[in-house]
This record gives structure tokens, C-alpha cells and sequence, in this order.
């Protein structure tokens, strides 16, 4: 069965499946929100439901939803084009899930750029929707948000970008791979569910990821060492189908751009990072756990290091048509103003 094939029938039953849902009360704007995490993480419970109930309310029950969790719709690498096709009518997508394919928006995600994942949050959609329409022309961009910073964790300490060399690392996201093999390691990509086993049986020495989901996936059983910078950040964005947010009436419409703000994206992110931030005071307080508080030499080093990374998102950004140097001094100064820059 082709993919293009499986899509269709996907969407064939989802909408089955959904109209027998609503039955006869159906709303006049029923939506399928379509994400790839478990329903139990953080984003689902303080960000996705009460988002939806909110704009539930404020069109006065004229729009419903229903959130399909933990990948039901499609994988999580294919959630920009289930949005693009239809497929689902709202999507948590992770523009790093296909390398390449939106260089802009991956400026965030580079080494020691972002400092909080709330504030930012709300600064990086400020700074993104300028570019969106030209970066995913196939979907309407609803907002833009980022994980809080995570960092670096191991079974062996490594403190200098030298320590890579040589290691088995599974990065969160594109740039954190590059990284990697910048720095002389090996990229493992597995799911996050499975990186425990993996590091468990030798397979790979640490993870880039954040503080709090190292807890949540068991791997501080096998990650006993961390440093304590913020080395990186993975972005996201909510996409909507462009045929379903143009059909909607115009009031509804309305009430889904006043949803569709940096104040939400805000919102949609600060329960989770606050979740996450709570990782890092849980790894410090462990006596079994070795939390490395690197000098400003170190971090020196680490930029020096990683430095090519920032020479090759230009070129990338360069070749898609884009001049970087406004887009990247925009992002500082948009960041920096928000109290999120990596000064």
C-alpha cells in the first residue's frame, strides 16, 4: 500500500469515525487536532485542552475538537503534510523531524541561543510569523512555540566538546545531530520511548534532552551525569489545514486567529516548561546524580566548537533564497528584548 494510499483511507475513517461522534449535535466547526505525543504529557494536559476549551467557549460551543494523541493520525514526522492534506485539521508539528525542509525556523533550535521556553515562546512567534507563509506555504500557520532549553546527559562525565569524540549520542532534534558529528560522535535515532533500552545495553553513552523528560522516560536510571547550560531548544508549530481555516465562517474565524497569538503561544508552552525547568532542581537535589556547572571558559570553548553550525544554517538559508543576517538579527533582537537570548 502506497503511502498516498493509507493517508486517504486514514482520512476516510477518521471522518467515519467522527461523524458518528457527533451524531446529531455536531458543532458547526468540528476539528481534529492531531499531535504525536502520549495524552498524558504536559502539552496535552496545560496546553492543547485547555487551548481548545477555550476557543470552545469563545465561539460559544460553535467549534469542537477532537485530539487524536500518540501518533493515531500518522507519524510524527509526517504531521506538516497530515495538516497539508487534510488529513487532520490542526497539527503539532517538529519542523526538525525532516532536516532541510524548513532552514528558517531552525535558527532557535542552534546551540546556546534561547535561555526560557515561556518568554521565548511568546518572542519566537513574534519573530517566526514573519516568515511562516513563505517557509510552509501548504498550511496555515497558527502559532509558533519551543520547548524550554535542555542539555546534555551521560552515563560517563563529559564536560568539553572533546568528550563527544568517539561517543554514541541520541540528539533531540536535526542541529543537536549535526552537532554531534561536528564534534566527532555518532547520531542514534531512536523514538524517545526507547532510548532507555538503547543506552541500557551500550548502545549509545547520553541523549541531548530536556531536564524534566529524562525523568519521564526512565533514562536518569542509565544518565547519572548532566551539564547544567542551555544547550539547545527544539521548535514547533501549530498548523492548520488552509481549506478548513478559509471555510469557517468568518466569526469562528475570528475567534481562531485571537487564539492564534504569541500570548498563546506563550500559554501553550509555559505549562510544559515549567514542567521540564522542575527536571533540573529534581537532578541537582539527587545525591546518585552529578549536575556539572560548566565555567564561562567551558562555555567558551562549547561556542568556539559548535560555531560552524551557525556558518552552515546561513549558507542553508542562503540557498532557500533568503538573506540570513536580517533574519538572524531579528531573532536576537526579538529574543534579546524578551530576556530569552543566550548572551
Amino acid at each position: 500500500m502506497t503511502t498516498m494510499t493509507a493517508r486517504r483511507i486514514a482520512k476516510l475513517l477518521v471522518g467515519a469515525a467522527y461523524l458518528g461522534m457527533a451524531g446529531g449535535a455536531q458543532a458547526d466547526t468540528a476539528l481534529r487536532l492531531a499531535h504525536w505525543l502520549p495524552p498524558s504529557h504536559a502539552l496535552q494536559t496545560t496546553g492543547f485542552e485547555p487551548w481548545t476549551q477555550s476557543i470552545s467557549d469563545a465561539s460559544d460551543g460553535k467549534i469542537s475538537f477532537s485530539i487524536f494523541p500518540a501518533q493515531q493520525l500518522g507519524s510524527a514526522t509526517d504531521h506538516y503534510d497530515l495538516a497539508r492534506d487534510g488529513i487532520a485539521d490542526i497539527t503539532y508539528v517538529a519542523p526538525s523531524y525532516q532536516p532541510g525542509r524548513f532552514p528558517i525556523i531552525s535558527l532557535a533550535e542552534h546551540p546556546f541561543m534561547v535561555t526560557n521556553g515561556i518568554s521565548g515562546s511568546a518572542a519566537f512567534n513574534d519573530w517566526y510569523m514573519d516568515y511562516a507563509a513563505q517557509e510552509m506555504p501548504d498550511v496555515h500557520v497558527c502559532m509558533a512555540f519551543m520547548q524550554d532549553p535542555g542539555t546534555l546527559h551521560t552515563v560517563e562525565q563529559m564536560t568539553q566538546p572533546s568528550d563527544l569524540k568517539g561517543k554514541s549520542i541520541r540528539p533531540a532534534n536535526a542541529v543537536m545531530g549535526s552537532m554531534i558529528s561536528l564534534l566527532g560522535g555518532a547520531s542514534v535515532q531512536v523514538p524517545a520511548p526507547e532510548v532507555r533500552e538503547v543506552i541500557a545495553r551500550g548502545a549509545a553513552e547520553g541523549i541531548t534532552f530536556p531536564w524534566d523528560s529524562v525523568y519521564l522516560f526512565g533514562i536518569d536510571k542509565e544518565t547519572k551525569y548532566h551539564i547544567d547550560f542551555p544547550l539547545y531548544t527544539t521548535v514547533f508549530v501549530m498548523a492548520m489545514n488552509k481549506a478548513t481555516y478559509e471555510g469557517m465562517p468568518e466569526p469562528e474565524r475570528a475567534v481562531m486567529d485571537a487564539h492564534c497569538t504569541s500570548q498563546w503561544a506563550q500559554k501553550l508552552a509555559s505549562g510544559w516548561a515549567t514542567q521540564e525547568q522542575s527536571g533540573r532542581s529534581r537532578a541537582i537535589a539527587d545525591p546518585s546524580h552529578i549536575v556539572y556547572a560548566p565555567t564561562a571558559e567551558d562555555v567558551a570553548i562549547w561556542r568556539d566548537a559548535t560555531a560552524p553550525l551557525m556558518q552552515a544554517w546561513r549558507s542553508q538559508v542562503g540557498q532557500a533564497g533568503h538573506d540570513p543576517a536580517p533574519i538572524e538579527d531579528r531573532f536576537r533582537t526579538i529574543m534579546g528584548a524578551a530576556d530569552a537570548l543566550y548572551d
